[in-house]
């Protein structure tokens, strides 16, 4: 690492070192994973055509699919390796992708009217940084689907060495935390749902509150409305 830290620089060398390992595992998790209920959950709440942003899209799959499902797609990654990878999808004409910083995108303003960003808020320097970029590029009354890990989930021991005094790109954040900062940058909550461990059963959460449900959970699918 350099001697003084530059997260941009450090995120875009990390994610292009782990392109590989995440493209041998992501159709897994989009097809029949944590991550399978998503796409269909936005086909629910969002008609066929309009514009969806993926915010940090990975290596793409999940790009493909919404564009599969009807929508005009446009994939950010700050990774370069991962948005060559992206470009070598099959060929759809309402996808394309950038390479950036979700903090700074090469989005217009006003221009999308969803944006869905899985597990990559944790992944910013400044989540509120990154709330206020989704606010911009957003319409209004636009749609932010956000995956936020909840407790219980793995990957988050990539934010353990912050407890040990060193630097790292993983921001952990809380759903229940991530709720109430999308709250006070005008993004109002519409639905989401959990996704749990399979030892989780619908009895253990069920008729509980909000936020001990999403103490529970693998992940946190939420469902913002841009109020402003």
């Amino acid at each position: 690492m350099p001697s003084e830290f530059d997260w941009h620089q450090e995120a875009q060398l990390q994610w292009d070192n782990r392109a590989e390992f995440w493209n041998e595992r992501s159709m897994a998790m989009w097809d029949t994973g944590s991550r399978k209920d998503i796409v269909p959950f936005i086909k629910e709440n969002l008609e066929k055509g309009k514009t969806i942003l993926d915010a940090g899209c990975g290596d793409g799959y999940g790009s493909y699919k919404l564009s599969r499902a009807g929508y005009d797609v446009t994939g950010v990654d700050i990774s370069g390796e991962m948005i060559r990878r992206a470009n070598e999808m099959p060929v759809q004409s309402s996808m394309s992708f950038k390479q950036g910083d979700i903090s700074s995108m090469p989005i217009t303003d006003n221009s999308q009217d969803a944006i869905m960003a899985i597990n990559v808020i944790e992944w910013t320097a400044s989540p509120e940084k990154a709330l206020k970029e989704f606010s911009r590029v957003l319409k209004k009354d636009g749609l932010l689907f956000a995956g936020i890990l909840g407790p219980t989930a793995g990957p988050r021991v990539n934010s353990y060495p912050r407890l040990q005094g060193e630097t790292t790109i993983c921001n952990t954040i809380m759903p229940w935390e991530f709720q109430t900062l999308a709250a006070e940058n005008k993004f109002k909550y519409a639905d989401g749902f959990g996704v749990y461990k399979k030892d989780v059963k619908e009895r253990h959460y069920k008729g509980l509150p909000l936020d001990l449900q999403q103490a529970l959970t693998f992940m946190w699918v939420f469902m913002l409305r841009k109020a402003e």
